[in-house]
C-alpha cells in the first residue's frame, strides 16, 4: 500500500484527530503517503437544534462512510463517543486508541466548579446525559442547549450566554485548551458517555489489508473498556435521545463499568455496575444493561423517547 486517505470532518478536534492519526501511520510507515479528506457532515450544518432532535450522533459520521463507499477515503477517525452503537452493514472498527481524560470538564469565567454556581446561573451542555446528571445534583440551576464545535461553545461562554458549560476534557486538551478548565467532574460526579476520550478508526469491512496495517494503533486496554460500554449502550439501544452513561476501568486484568439511565429532569436516574475479566468485556456490558433492565430502565427509556 502506497497511499492512504483519512476521511475526516472539518471541525479544529477533527482535524487534529485525523492529523494525530496521519503521524502515528508516518512513524509508523515511513514509505507511506497519507492524505487527510475534510469534509462537512450534516451535524456539523445543523446547530440550531440539539443532537437528540435532529437524528443523533450518526449525522458526524454518515458522510464519511458514504466517502469510503465511493473508494474517496480508506478509513474515517472518529470520537468513539460519537459513533453509533450499531455500525452499518459492510463497516469495522478494527482500531480503538490509547484514551485520553475520559472525564468531563467544567468551564467557567467567573465560577470554580458547580457547587458555586448561584440559584438560576446558566449551565451550556448539548448533552442530555450531562444534563440529567446536573439537573440530579443541582436544580437549582438553568440547563440550555449548547451547540457547535469547541471554539463555538467557548465563545458563547465568553460572550455572556452561559455562566459555565460542560465539554469533554479530551477535546479541550487535545487543542491546546486545557487552560480553560476549571475543574474535571469525576465519575461519581459525571458518568462519561461510553468511548469518551477514545479515538476510534472505522474502515469497510472487507479491507484486511488495512485491519493489518492499522493494528500497531490499537491500543488494548482502551479496547476492552470501551467494548463493554458500547455493550451496555447497545444493549439498551443507546442514543443522544437518551440520557445515558457508561464507563469502564481496568485493574488487574478485571474491567469494572458503571453505568446509568436517566429522565432528563434528573428525577429519576437508575445506575447499575458489575466487574468481570477483560475477556468477558462484551458480555459485562450486557450483564450491566440487564442490571438496568431489571431495575426498570426500559419503562424510563420508553417514557424518554414517547417525550422526545
Amino acid at each position: 500500500m502506497k497511499k492512504i486517505v483519512i476521511a475526516s470532518r472539518e471541525s479544529r478536534l477533527a482535524m487534529w484527530q485525523a492529523e494525530h492519526i496521519k503521524s502515528r501511520l508516518e512513524s509508523l510507515y515511513p514509505e507511506l503517503e497519507v492524505e487527510i479528506l475534510g469534509m462537512t457532515t450534516r451535524g456539523d450544518q445543523i446547530l440550531d437544534k440539539t443532537l437528540s432532535k435532529i437524528g443523533g450522533k450518526g449525522l458526524f459520521v454518515k458522510e464519511l462512510e458514504v466517502a469510503m463507499l465511493e473508494g474517496r477515503a480508506d478509513l474515517a477517525v472518529h470520537s468513539m463517543k460519537d459513533v453509533p452503537m450499531a455500525l452499518p452493514e459492510g463497516f469495522a472498527l478494527p482500531v480503538i486508541c490509547e484514551r485520553e481524560d475520559p472525564r468531563d470538564a467544567f468551564v467557567s469565567n467567573a465560577y470554580a466548579n458547580l457547587s458555586e454556581l448561584p440559584h438560576g446561573a446558566v449551565v451550556g451542555t448539548a448533552s442530555l446525559r450531562r444534563e440529567s446528571q446536573i439537573r440530579a445534583q443541582f436544580p437549582h440551576l438553568v440547563i440550555k442547549p449548547l451547540r457547535g464545535n469547541v471554539q463555538t461553545r467557548l465563545a458563547k461562554l465568553d460572550g455572556g450566554e452561559f455562566d459555565a458549560i460542560i465539554l469533554a476534557a479530551a477535546g479541550l486538551k487535545r487543542l491546546g485548551l486545557g487552560e480553560r478548565i476549571r475543574c474535571e467532574l469525576s465519575p461519581s460526579e459525571s458518568l462519561p458517555s461510553p468511548g469518551q476520550g477514545a479515538l476510534g478508526i472505522e474502515i469497510r469491512a472487507e479491507r484486511e489489508d488495512l485491519k493489518v496495517l492499522l493494528a500497531p494503533l490499537n491500543d488494548a486496554d482502551t479496547h476492552d473498556c470501551v467494548l463493554a460500554e458500547r455493550a451496555l449502550s447497545r444493549q439498551l439501544g443507546g442514543s443522544c435521545q437518551i440520557p445515558l452513561g457508561g464507563f469502564a476501568t481496568l485493574s488487574d486484568e478485571v474491567i469494572t463499568l458503571g453505568g446509568f439511565v436517566a429522565y432528563p429532569d434528573g428525577s429519576l436516574m437508575l445506575t447499575a455496575s458489575a466487574s468481570a475479566p477483560r475477556h468477558y468485556a462484551d458480555a459485562l456490558g450486557r450483564a450491566v444493561a440487564k442490571k438496568l433492565l431489571q431495575d426498570g430502565a426500559a419503562d424510563v427509556i420508553s417514557a424518554v423517547l414517547a417525550d422526545s
